[in-house]
């Protein structure tokens, strides 16, 4: 181990993904945590809970502390109203928005999934509320939502107007002095075969049929927003986003003071102090609910993995899946990946397990380094 002269106690490090449809990442994190202290009780932890930019974004970051919780009422996904949260820094500059708190697939049951019409304005309507509130600087994840709108409804709610061809005149003014910093985790362009609509329109409840639909509509739309900003955006990784909100909003990009569209994972270690914690750590302990072969394309896992490897501090992550796909991908960097489970069960049987068995593995994991630092 590195950093220090004392091999029986040790710094760590914890910075999990959500197990995501079982726990969110603070509750990883805790129960790593937990089961670590049983077996090393002497050692420092520090808890770094992440997120890609989707849901459980705020949470991660609201852990770290030095925020405060914010509400505002918004038009969820299908036209009603609700109230959505967003976190505003405590000394008012700051603040994240979290795309599927208010236009989230997660606000829906999957009856009332409508990838014809669902909409983005309630994420509008959040950053409307953060920048009336006197922030100018925001972060905006826009991982898990249920709308291919191609981010209209978004740009609606901060003036845009559905003229002869999407008319920006009237966009909010308050834009030229925010900076907007874009959370996205993904890569796909705005049309075609690995767009927005062909890529995660089935999960969002689209047939076969309305996909191609819904990529001819994003088609015209790109072709009517990219004439009124000038800017061609259609291809730019990431703009396949969200159901294309990544392409609305790098077309208007001009309009804001700044505008940066980066990975998830990047922009909450940032709001999370990751990188002075990393400084203090001799282990660091990863994870998320399955490690495959996705993993190498820029999960939480490699993110933080390579954070570890660029230090020269070990890392561990554990998996409540696990591949050797995913071993692999950890493994070219000095990752050692542990598997969560510790029988044969369905995935529902893991996800139902709730955190008993991380903190056994967190146990494990401890004990395990134990016989090598004592």
């Amino acid at each position: 181990m590195h950093q220090g002269d004392d091999t029986r106690s040790l710094t760590v490090l914890i910075a999990p993904d959500s197990f995501k449809g079982s726990l969110s990442s603070v509750a990883v994190a805790r129960a790593l945590a937990g089961g670590w202290r049983r077996a090393r009780p002497g050692d420092e932890l520090l808890l770094s809970p992440l997120a890609d930019g989707g849901e459980g974004t705020l949470e991660a970051i609201a852990a770290a502390g030095g925020w405060a919780w914010q509400e505002a009422r918004v038009t969820d996904p299908i036209g009603r109203q609700i109230s959505a949260r967003w976190l505003r820094s405590e000394d008012g500059a700051r603040g994240i928005v979290e795309m599927a708190e208010a236009s989230g697939l997660s606000r829906l049951r999957p009856d009332e999934r409508d990838p014809m019409e669902a909409t983005s304005v309630g994420t509008g309507e959040l950053l409307v509320a953060a920048y009336g509130s006197g922030v100018q600087s925001i972060t905006l994840g826009i991982g898990g939502s249920a709308t291919t709108d191609g981010g209209w409804g978004l740009l609606l709610a901060l003036g845009a107007r559905d003229g002869n061809g999407p008319d920006l005149a009237d966009l909010d003014a308050r834009l030229a002095e925010a900076d907007l910093q874009v959370a996205c985790d993904v890569t796909n362009p705005l049309l075609g075969s690995a767009g927005a609509a062909a890529t995660y329109g089935p999960q969002k409840g689209a047939t076969p049929a309305q996909v191609e639909e819904l990529d001819n509509r994003l088609r015209r739309y790109a072709d009517g927003l990219e004439t009124a900003t000038g800017r061609r955006e259609r291809d730019t990784p990431g703009a396949g986003a969200a159901g294309g909100v990544g392409f609305g909003l790098l077309a208007i990009q001009d309009r804001f003071r700044s505008f940066a569209l980066r990975p998830g994972v990047e922009l909450v270690m940032e709001a999370t102090g990751f990188a002075e914690k990393l400084a203090r750590a001799n282990l660091v302990i990863t994870g998320e609910g399955r490690i495959d072969a996705q993993t190498a394309f820029g999960k939480t896992a490699l993110g933080v993995a390579k954070r570890a490897a660029g230090a020269k501090v070990p890392s561990i992550a554990v998996g409540g899946g696990v591949t050797p796909e995913g071993v692999d991908a950890l493994a070219t960097l000095g990752t050692i990946v542990v598997p969560v489970v510790e029988r044969p069960q369905t995935v529902v049987e893991a996800m139902a397990a709730g955190e008993a068995p991380l903190e056994r593995c967190g146990e494990r994991i401890g004990r395990l380094v134990s016989l090598a630092v004592s």
